[in-house]
C-alpha cells in the first residue's frame, strides 16, 4: 500500500508540474547535456532525507535548466558506508525528488554532513569511499576525473553554444581542508586558522586553469560554505583568511566575466556583495540553504556585505540569465514553499 501511494503521489506531481511521467529507468536521472543554453539554474543545500520533501514541487514548477547541489545533500554523519548508502537510497525514494530527476540534469558538490562528519576536514578516514557514494548519487560517469583515487570532488561544466556559454565551477572545501581553529569558549565556534588552506594545491592550480582558459560570459562558482561573509563565527572561507585572500586575488588577476558565487550550509538565505581589490566590478554571492529545515529561532546576524534582508525560511535559489542582448543580464531569486518569492535582484557589473 505504501508503494502504491508513492506512485500515486509521483503521478500527481508530474501532472501538476506538466512533466511527462517517466518510466522507472528514465526517472533515475536526466543526462547532463553541455550543449544546452542556460537561462535558469536552480540550486540549494541542507536536505535531510528524513524530513518533508515538498519543496521539490516548487523547484520543479520553476522549470530550471539545471539543478546544483551545494552540500548536505543528505545527512549521513557516519563512517559506516553501508549506512551512508542507505541514506542516499532513501533520498532517491522520495517521489518529489524523483520529479526533479526526471525534469532537469543535476550536478553538485558536498559539504560536511554528506561528506560524513560535521565540520569535517581532510582527516575524515572514509573520504575516498564517501566520495564515490556521492558521485553515484549525482550519476557522475565512472570515468569522470573526480572519480580518480586521491582527487577531491571538484568539477566544472561549460554549458551552451559559442558566445552564450555559462561555466559552472564546483569547489571541494572538505577533501584537502586543514583543521579549523576552535574557539575554546564554545564547541560550535571557530577562530581564524591564519596559515590553513581549504582547497589543496592541486585544486588551486585546476581552478586557475579553469578560469583563465574560459570564454564563458557568466561564471557560477559554487562551494558548500560561504565565500564572502566574514563576521559570523561558524564555518566559512574567512576561517582560512590566507585561502580566502588567494581566492579573491585569483578573481582579480583573471577577471572572469560576471562571476556569481553560490553557497549553502547556513540554514538561511542571503545575498552578499563584495568588491575585491584589483577587480573592476563587484562579486555577488547567493547563499541558499534550508531545503528541508532552517533556524528554529529567528534571530539577527551581522553581515556587512549583505544586500537586503536575511531570509529564515525554507528556500532554494535561482540564477536567471537573459541572452536577448549582446551581454547577458544576470538576476537572482530566493524562492520557497508554495511559490513564495523572498528576493529578486538584478546583478550590476
Amino acid at each position: 500500500m505504501k508503494n502504491l501511494l508513492s506512485v500515486l503521489v509521483l503521478l500527481i506531481l508530474f501532472s501538476q508540474c506538466n512533466v511527462p511521467v517517466p518510466s522507472a529507468a528514465e526517472a533515475i536521472s536526466t543526462p547532463v547535456d553541455t550543449r544546452t543554453r542556460m537561462t535558469k539554474i536552480a540550486f540549494g543545500s541542507c536536505n535531510d532525507q528524513n524530513r518533508d520533501q515538498k519543496i521539490w514541487v516548487d523547484v520543479v514548477k520553476s522549470r530550471p535548466d539545471l539543478w546544483i547541489w551545494l552540500g548536505d545533500n543528505i545527512y549521513a554523519d557516519t563512517e559506516d558506508m553501508d549506512v551512508m548508502a542507505q541514506k542516499y537510497k532513501k533520498q532517491n525514494s522520495h517521489p518529489e525528488y524523483l520529479a526533479l530527476l526526471a525534469s532537469c540534469p543535476i550536478v553538485g558538490i558536498w559539504d560536511d554532513h554528506d561528506y560524513g562528519v560535521n565540520d569535517g576536514d581532510k582527516n575524515y578516514p572514509q573520504k575516498s569511499a564517501s566520495k564515490q557514494l556521492m558521485l553515484d548519487f549525482l550519476h557522475v560517469p565512472k570515468g569522470a576525473p573526480q572519480r580518480t583515487e586521491g582527487r577531491a570532488a571538484y568539477a566544472s561544466y561549460t554549458f551552451g553554444p559559442k558566445d552564450q556559454q555559462v561555466k559552472v565551477i564546483l569547489l571541494d572545501a572538505r577533501y584537502f581542508r586543514d583543521e579549523l581553529e576552535k574557539d575554546r569558549s564554545s564547541d560550535q565556534l571557530y577562530l581564524p586558522n591564519t596559515e590553513g588552506d581549504l582547497l589543496g594545491e592541486s585544486q588551486w592550480q585546476w581552478l586557475a586553469t579553469e578560469l583563465s582558459s574560459s570564454k564563458a560570459k557568466v561564471h557560477i562558482i559554487g562551494c558548500g560554505i560561504q565565500f564572502i561573509p566574514d563576521q559570523h563565527n561558524y564555518e566559512k572561507w574567512a576561517n582560512f583568511p590566507k585561502a580566502r585572500k588567494r581566492f579573491f586575488d585569483l578573481l582579480a588577476d583573471i577577471q572572469p566575466a560576471k562571476p556569481v558565487l553560490i553557497s549553502g550550509d547556513r540554514h538561511i538565505a542571503e545575498m552578499s556583495k563584495y568588491q575585491p581589490a584589483g577587480l573592476p566590478y563587484p562579486v555577488y554571492e547567493l547563499t541558499c540553504s534550508g531545503l528541508t529545515h532552517v533556524w528554529g529561532t529567528k534571530r539577527p546576524e551581522t553581515n556587512k556585505h549583505r544586500v537586503k534582508d536575511l531570509i529564515i525560511e525554507r528556500n532554494f535559489g535561482l540564477i536567471n540569465i537573459d541572452w536577448s542582448t549582446d551581454e547577458p543580464q544576470v538576476g537572482v531569486e530566493v524562492r520557497g514553499l508554495d511559490e513564495a518569492v523572498y528576493l529578486i535582484e538584478k546583478l550590476e557589473y
